[in-house]
């Protein structure tokens, strides 16, 4: 009687069968070719990918969430904090086919374990960046633009600005409006 293990060992023993090294296999199973330039004054060398576990293969079964390659190879990824990763990655799994998603934020606060001003200044940052967009209750995960932008921090030089802008400010005037020692 063979074993899932010695089946899997059969399996990966089997040498690959040929396939167009230009069409990526379907999700469900199969090969995929990636090339690989790790070296540019070296020829480009083709890795196998076969899955690891074969019993386990990821499938669409219902609702599913996707991020573009783009993503993280345009420099999106990187332009980001790790509050607005957080926040960014948490909308795009609870989104619906458009991107569009009600959760509340104290929910998210709560399931992302981060503080309310980290969430406000995460999403104002998303929506700054065009990557989200808010009507105070609907969240949509927009399509992404042509290439990353960065946010426009400004240096912070008068009172008003301070007042307006820095979290410490903001947190110490609503602290003396209800007569609390900061």
């Amino acid at each position: 009687m063979k074993t899932q293990r010695d089946e899997l060992k059969r399996q990966l023993s089997q040498p690959a069968p040929a396939a167009d090294p230009d069409r990526h296999a379907h999700p469900n199973g199969g090969i995929q070719r990636t090339m690989h330039h790790r070296n540019t004054k070296a020829k480009a060398q083709r890795i196998e990918k076969k899955p690891l576990a074969s019993d386990r293969i990821r499938k669409i079964t219902s609702s599913f969430a996707f991020i573009e390659h783009r993503f993280l190879r345009q420099g999106f990824w990187s332009s980001l904090s790790h509050h607005e990763l957080l926040l960014y990655l948490f909308l795009v799994l609870v989104s619906d086919r458009n991107g569009l998603s009600y959760y509340c934020y104290d929910k998210i606060c709560s399931l992302l374990q981060i503080t309310v001003d980290e969430y406000i200044l995460a999403r104002d940052l998303l929506i700054e960046k065009d990557l989200i967009a808010f009507d105070g209750s609907l969240f949509q995960v927009l399509s992404l633009p042509q290439k990353p932008r960065s946010s426009s921090a400004a240096v912070l030089k008068t009172a008003k600005d301070m007042q307006t802008h820095d979290p410490a400010t903001i947190d110490q005037l609503i602290a003396n409006c209800f007569g609390k020692k900061t």
